[in-house]
């Protein structure tokens, strides 16, 4: 079974009994047409041991948790909840944005002239080396007795 996130936006609203849940983005959006998904967020929470054991059981579905919230715990030992949620976009449908004002385009550069010639390639750079001629006897320098 796939896990199935909590569509709110703040953290605090993710947590709440009872608010819709979706596995997908599209399928979040489907649920909520009227907001725009900002992203899939996950948040960290200080909680007591009974705190938590109080939410991972409250978050429980029909068929088991959803998988939204994991118990961690931190360097001292004490719990830690991880929550993953679809963020809302707070800021959608309050208050639209200022619209841009146009600006003129800058002018085309024309492109940069090239400057290199045949010498260039003719210059050693780009032709392939010559292997090194090695002598067949040059082990003979060393004499074996």
């Amino acid at each position: 079974m796939s896990h199935a996130f909590p569509i709110a936006t703040r953290v605090e609203d993710a947590l709440k009994p009872g608010v819709k849940v979706a596995r997908t983005r599209a399928e979040a959006e489907a649920l909520l047409p009227e907001h725009k998904i900002d992203s899939l967020a996950t948040d960290w929470i200080d909680v007591t041991e009974e705190e938590a054991e109080a939410y991972l059981s409250s978050h429980a579905g029909e068929n088991g948790p959803h998988g939204h919230l994991q118990k961690y715990e931190d360097n001292e030992g004490n719990p830690v909840l991880a929550v993953t949620w679809w963020k809302l976009d707070d800021q959608a449908g309050i208050m639209p944005l200022p619209k841009a004002s146009k600006k003129k385009p800058a002018a085309e550069q024309p492109p940069v002239e090239d400057h290199t010639d045949d010498l260039y390639f003719r210059s050693g750079r780009t032709k392939p080396r010559r292997k090194r001629y090695i002598d067949p006897r040059q082990m003979d320098l060393f004499k074996t007795s």
